[in-house]
């Protein structure tokens, strides 16, 4: 029998003028590495390496449920709201988990629709964090499918949405964690995963702004997986062209959730990000 070393707890933030009971977990010590689940999914992704005693001996690792995802339950009155996440309501909700736990400029590392935001904090934040990690991050991807299929009376949503993001996970992954990655798109919540792609598909404002980071206050690493569909290594490699001394690494045998589908490939990559980032230490939450 063994205990993970992981802890999960509750925080109230307010967003939108709006309390939200948001849960996070962390594990760990040391530097602050603030973690992003991808679309539709949850801080389950980011399990393995919070297990992993060597990235926690010197990283404290914080992930947090996005409200309407996974511990995280949406505003009162949800029921009569439709969910469209916003790059303004992303950014305050990241921002608001930060000053609660009492983060001190942490390591910023997302996945997808956190990674985009990873670099939109990097533009419009940047001195809120010491660093950011951006997996599977382009500045603008259009969408190549209809988004309303995850949320239509005649269709199971969860089902839809795992059928999709199938095809993004590489063919390397073990099919105990391919599936693992699968089951959490489907339970997640009726129009989460579509709320979530709104925000991933139609806002292009990012690529605008990527020419305002600046790497030499904060650096910027970009890991792709060379078999992502949606974020293709010829888009983060165009996005990474456009920051000014941003760097690059293609993930070979990975796909759009290498944390969560292949760790054992994915972790080689994340610690070398990590060792890209400074060291810095955080107050406790």
């Amino acid at each position: 029998m063994r205990i993970e070393p992981i802890i999960g707890q509750y925080v109230t933030v307010t967003i939108a003028g709006t309390p939200r009971r948001s849960y996070f977990e962390t594990a760990g010590q040391g530097r602050a590495v603030l973690c992003l689940h991808t679309a539709g999914a949850d801080t389950r992704q980011w399990r393995h390496l919070m297990n992993d005693p060597e990235i926690t001996a010197q990283n404290r690792l914080i992930a947090f449920d996005m409200p309407w995802h996974g511990k995280s339950l949406p505003p009162e009155g949800f029921e009569r709201e439709e969910y469209l996440l916003t790059t303004e309501a992303y950014i305050e909700t990241v921002l608001a988990v930060v000053e609660a736990l009492g983060l001190e400029r942490p390591v910023l590392a997302g996945c997808s629709m956190g990674g985009r935001i990873a670099l939109q904090l990097a533009a419009l934040h940047a001195d809120r964090f010491s660093g950011f990690i951006a997996i599977e991050a382009s500045d603008f991807q259009p969408a190549w499918y209809d988004i309303d299929w995850f949320h239509r009376p005649d269709a199971h949503g969860g089902e839809m949405g795992a059928a999709l993001v199938s095809a993004n996970i590489s063919p390397y992954a073990p099919d105990v964690e391919r599936w693992n990655t699968l089951w959490m798109f489907m339970q997640s919540g009726p129009g989460v995963f579509r709320g979530d792609l709104s925000f991933y598909t139609r806002d292009d404002s990012l690529t605008h702004r990527l020419g305002q980071i600046d790497t030499r206050a904060t650096p910027v690493h970009l890991l792709v997986g060379a078999y992502d569909l949606t974020c293709t290594p010829e888009d983060a490699r165009r996005t990474a062209d456009a920051i000014p001394g941003a760097t690059l690494a293609v993930m070979d045998e990975l796909g759009h959730f290498p944390m969560s589908e292949h760790p054992a490939g994915f972790r080689p990559f994340f610690i070398d990000a990590l060792a890209r980032m400074p060291a810095r230490q955080s107050k406790a939450a």
